[in-house]
């Protein structure tokens, strides 16, 4: 009896420690993308004023010299320039495509919450930067839809995605083991799988 139950119980405990695993990993997650969640649903009721901050600036003649317009029409800045912006100007331009032309540099330079672009008239030195800043619930509704984010961050959401996935399934393999003592388990279960087809079905065309 006792070596036919050793099974059992470890697949039990497999169970429960996967479980608690990923419940703490998804914890912060799920409560952010809940609450984004619900900011998204309610954006056009939420009113936010856009902060807009502008810059200008003048190019010392010797980095203003040293710029040479490329062949491609889209090209990143050259590293002094970009690395002058950061030092004097607090602006981070890495390597995003700028849009060359003969006589201007223009960047946009998207972000979660709001909006950037640079532009450099190649003839006078001329630099124009604008910066919108949306706010707070405007920048977690972007992390949430993974907008303007860069690439790690969309690998984060993949390695939460994932223990979601492995939070619900151990949560379904843990209800089945008790679903025997609580009568209302698999009713609760398919509520909450035939009440999102029902709304599709009746309100959604």
């Amino acid at each position: 009896m006792l070596n036919a139950k050793k099974p059992i119980r470890f697949y039990l405990g497999s169970v429960r420690e996967w479980h608690w695993i990923s419940s703490a990993i998804c914890l912060v997650g799920m409560l952010l993308f809940s609450i984004t969640g619900i900011t998204l649903n309610h954006a056009a009721d939420i009113k936010a004023t856009p902060e807009i901050i502008t810059k200008e600036a003048q190019l010392p003649a010797q980095i203003l010299a040293a710029i040479s317009v490329p062949d491609a029409e889209q090209a990143p800045l050259p590293e002094t320039l970009r690395a002058w912006l950061a030092d004097t100007q607090h602006i981070e331009v890495h390597k995003q495509l700028a849009e060359w032309s003969e006589d201007e540099i223009y960047v946009s330079l998207p972000r979660p919450g709001g909006d950037a672009w640079l532009s450099i008239d190649l003839a006078s030195g001329e630099l124009t930067y604008e910066l919108t800043d949306r706010g707070w619930i405007s920048y977690f509704n972007d992390l949430h839809k993974a907008r303007n984010t860069p690439e790690v961050w969309s690998w984060f959401l993949d390695f939460f995605a994932i223990a979601c996935i492995i939070f619900c399934i151990t949560g379904l393999l843990l209800l089945k083991r008790y679903a025997s003592g609580r009568p209302a388990t698999w009713p609760m279960v398919g509520l909450g799988l035939v009440a999102p087809w029902v709304l599709l079905l009746l309100f959604i065309h």
